[in-house]
């Protein structure tokens, strides 16, 4: 089976080649079933890698070797072991799915060749990151994924709100991948090694716990982490991003893009050990997250707007439990989040395409009318997301990190924070849907979704109530597989004593029914005219763009302006007027014979010259993203045809 590994990242990047390169010759409504192919090319390698074996032992693949350099040697090669193979498994699943919605969901859409391009290419470079065996074969999945979540969140980029969307995604996540990027130079001048399995080796042989290489290579990992899974203070982004398509949402905000952080931290686990300070600080990120999140979903009144800050705060769980040192917790909610969050933004995308691209959930409820399927599994979305006890999977990923959280260093205040977001949780997902589907419109549905839409939903809902059931809670009677599957490659989560653990069970059993019950209660003051308390705060997402405007933007801006007007006054206009004097004087004094005419004709067509090279030059610039990447491969086509040459 290893020498298939290739096809994972494979398949969906021949799909995303075939479409580019062959396009042209093919229908527009042949492009979904092309991608949808690819992707299902890719689960099925998945699929078979089970039945071959890979979940008992790793499977290695090496195509071939990057670049020499003396004794440096990296290599184009795959690793699948028990962390990828969880991970491929749920972002080749949930792609598929979001794939085969997508057929009739973009049916009406003019540009389908360039969704599908992206959205296969994008699948390719998560796969990539998730199966590198060496860092810069990671980074340049990392890169992949960003270029494509920048061209699918700004799809409809006529519009100069959703173009805005995309960009501003693009730039807030280059701040955490540049973090990243250093942190992958700063290994290799350390070890000369870009191997992850002999990076962590070597680097838990010569650094000691708590040395100040080790806590800087950690902060910045830690700062691409954040930087991709938007958490505090990189978060600003995903909330803009719902701008894209409903099925670009649900891939990217349910089991791909944003997850890309959770993955690293749980893949780079050895060099956070050995930095302690930057491991509780992960723990203390996802605790501020997950209310910050929550509590700003409470306040919004555009539907995919209250999911993607609730992304933002489930993500924050999962960091939670990474600075615990629960990794095998963090991953399993992380795959019960990538199920009931991509089952509510597909649902979402069903309600506002029935109801002619509505978003705002108090005019949704007027409308009512939404398809009977669609409230039905945003219902099972809602509860899994709010972990209502015993029947849903989210109940037994949340409640596991919150038990795990107690444990912790500063393990109460941790457990507060968690327990807090956890009541918010089914506030505001219960708010939404009480807002949504039992407003003063309700009434019987008169429209029925396309089979295309119903078969990811079905599938999607039944794995949001029984996922859980792999790993039932300490003490209960039942089956623990997750983590004794994880134990040797992750360890186990470190638990309270066991009267602790059940009294918190207890607990977490009541706060999603409390949080109900604080659903109902804002929903009678929104009905009643009253404000929600601190709303604009909240709305605004705690003001975190109006600051980051305020001090970072305007900064930026008035330098640039200021930077601009220096080189353009005292080296372009400067330097061109005293070229010319300079040619006066050497005129003047070497060349009497020479008519002053003919000189200053000369002069002149130099100027003329060189601004109409600065204009023609200029040009290239024009924010033309094809332009910019034809000229990039055809340098590196000439240098890939110099070197073999």
């Amino acid at each position: 089976m290893s020498q298939w590994l290739w096809l994972i990242p494979g398949a969906p990047l021949l799909g995303a080649l075939t479409i580019a390169l062959l396009g042209g010759r093919i229908r527009r409504e042949r492009f979904a079933i092309l991608a949808s192919c690819a992707a299902a090319g890719a689960f099925l390698i998945v699929l078979l890698a089970w039945l071959d074996g890979a979940a008992h032992h790793p499977l290695q693949q090496t195509l071939y070797t990057w670049v020499a350099v003396g004794d440096w040697r990296p290599t184009i090669g795959f690793t699948l072991d028990r962390l990828a193979l969880v991970m491929v498994s749920v972002v080749s699943g949930v792609g598929l799915l979001v794939h085969i919605y997508s057929v009739d969901f973009m049916a009406e859409e003019t540009d389908q060749r360039r969704y599908y391009f992206f959205l296969n290419l994008f699948l390719a470079g998560m796969l990539i990151l998730v199966l590198a065996d060496n860092l810069v074969f990671l980074y340049l999945g990392w890169e992949l994924v960003g270029l494509c979540s920048f061209a699918l969140i700004g799809f409809w980029y006529r519009d100069p709100v959703r173009a805005a969307a995309g960009r501003k995604a693009f730039t807030v996540t280059r701040v955490g991948d540049m973090a990243l990027a250093i942190g992958i130079f700063l290994l290799f001048s350390q070890f000369h090694e870009l191997s992850l399995s002999a990076l962590f080796t070597a680097a838990t042989a010569q650094w000691e716990q708590g040395s100040t290489l080790a806590t800087l290579t950690a902060l910045l990992i830690l700062g691409g982490a954040v930087g991709k899974s938007a958490q505090l203070p990189l978060q600003v982004w995903l909330p803009d991003a719902m701008a894209g398509p409903s099925p670009v949402s649900a891939l990217i905000h349910a089991a791909t893009m944003v997850t890309a952080g959770v993955y690293l931290i749980a893949r780079t686990h050895p060099l956070f050990e050995l930095a302690p300070q930057i491991q509780w600080l992960v723990a203390a990120i996802g605790a501020l997250t997950i209310v910050y999140g929550a509590s700003a979903a409470l306040a919004q009144s555009d539907l995919k707007r209250v999911l993607a800050y609730s992304t933002i705060s489930q993500i924050g769980y999962m960091f939670l439990a990474l600075g615990c040192g629960a990794y095998t917790l963090a991953l399993f909610h992380l795959t019960t989040h990538a199920f009931f969050k991509a089952l509510l933004f597909l649902s979402a995308g069903a309600v506002i395409r029935a109801s002619g691209d509505e978003h705002d959930i108090h005019r949704l409820g007027k409308l009512g009318g939404h398809p009977a399927l669609a409230r039905s599994t945003f219902l099972i979305g809602a509860a899994s997301l709010a972990a209502l006890p015993v029947v849903t999977a989210g109940f037994y990923s949340k409640d596991a990190i919150l038990t795990a959280a107690w444990a912790a260093p500063a393990g109460p205040m941790l457990w507060a924070f968690a327990a807090f977001g956890t009541l918010l949780t089914a506030g505001y997902i219960f708010r939404t849907y009480l807002l949504v589907f039992h407003g003063t419109g309700s009434r019987a549905s008169t429209t029925s979704l396309p089979r295309s839409m119903v078969v990811p939903l079905r599938i999607l809902a039944v794995l949001s109530l029984v996922a859980g059931f792999i790993e039932l809670p300490e003490g209960w009677p039942g089956p623990h597989l997750w983590s004794a599957w994880l134990e040797d490659e992750l360890g186990l989560a470190i638990l309270p004593p066991a009267d602790v653990v059940h009294g918190l069970q207890v607990i977490a059993s009541l706060l999603p029914l409390v949080g109900i019950g604080l659903a109902v209660i804002l929903l009678r003051r929104e009905r009643a005219g009253q404000p929600l308390p601190m709303e604009n705060f909240l709305l605004s997402g705690w003001g975190f763009d109006a600051f980051y405007r305020a001090t970072l933007i305007r900064s930026y801006l008035a330098l640039a302006h200021g930077l601009k007007r220096v080189v353009d006054g005292m080296l372009i206009d400067g330097g061109v007027a005293a070229l010319s004097r300079g040619f006066w004087a050497v005129a003047n004094s070497c060349r009497k014979g020479v008519e002053l005419g003919t000189l200053e004709r000369g002069i002149t067509g130099l100027v003329a010259g060189l601004r109409f090279g600065h204009m023609r030059l200029s040009a290239t610039q024009n924010g033309l993203l094809s332009r910019y990447a034809l000229v990039v491969s055809t340098g590196a086509l000439f240098l890939l045809g110099y070197w073999l040459w």
